[in-house]
């Protein structure tokens, strides 16, 4: 069978380089766990009762996706740009309604990354109702470091911190997350036949905050590695 003539070249395929190995990870889909520490919930005015709710989730494109170390645009149309420290969970194995207890056979590895919001859209979205996209599916504004293979394991408990130009403006643990690991692969794939190669951003702890031009921003989650980005001049 002849492989199919396109209009022009298809996009390249997101990846990742993965520690240890030459090969690189192709990203499929990127999700993110919204509100999911206590104090960043407070902080953005929407505490959460986890009695009372359930997780919820929003996506970025794979197109979005930057390496950790990239110079990066301000982006268009905000005044408020807002970095987001997270540990990534890189998806290894398919799964469907997958229960907690086997959650971890979804796991292939960790990354840690940066959810870039233009945090003025996404607040006039959110009053009125309306898709986060124009706030958070923003182009490379998702940045993500390399993945480390940890396949099985569920990281319950490491010190996650986001330096901006050398000042601490976040620091918390990823024990503090109000849905664990666990109970996101769970409950995501209640929604999704979760594949390999799907990124769940996990959730960001409180101090975001609005970065300018020349911003370098260095994060780290314990045991997992740091991310790197320049954010450069608007466009």
């Amino acid at each position: 069978m002849s492989e199919p003539a396109y209009l022009w070249a298809p996009p390249p395929v997101a990846s990742l380089p993965v520690r240890g190995r030459s090969e690189r990870l192709p990203v499929n889909r990127i999700f993110c766990a919204g509100r999911n520490y206590h104090a960043h919930a407070v902080e953005m005015g929407r505490p959460v009762d986890k009695s009372m709710e359930r997780a919820f989730y929003f996506t970025k494109s794979p197109q979005t996706l930057v390496p950790s170390g990239a110079t990066v645009p301000y982006p268009p149309e905000t005044k408020d740009y807002h970095y987001e420290m997270e540990l990534v969970l890189v998806v290894g194995r398919p799964g469907f309604r997958v229960s907690a207890e086997r959650a971890h056979e979804l796991v292939y590895g960790y990354a840690c990354g940066l959810d870039m919001t233009r945090r003025d859209l996404q607040l006039v979205a959110r009053e009125k109702g309306r898709p986060w996209d124009l706030g958070k599916d923003i182009e490379q504004g998702s940045v993500c470091s390399e993945v480390v293979p940890m396949e099985g394991v569920v990281i319950e408990q490491a010190d996650l911190a986001l330096q901006v130009i050398g000042t601490t403006r976040q620091h918390s643990d990823v024990s503090k997350l109000i849905w664990n690991i666990r109970e996101i692969i769970a409950d995501l794939s209640l929604y999704y036949h979760l594949q390999p190669g799907d990124l769940i951003y996990t959730g960001t702890p409180e101090g975001v905050g609005a970065v300018v031009p020349g911003d370098h921003l260095v994060g780290r989650v314990e045991g997992v590695g740091t991310v790197e980005l320049t954010v450069g001049p608007a466009e």
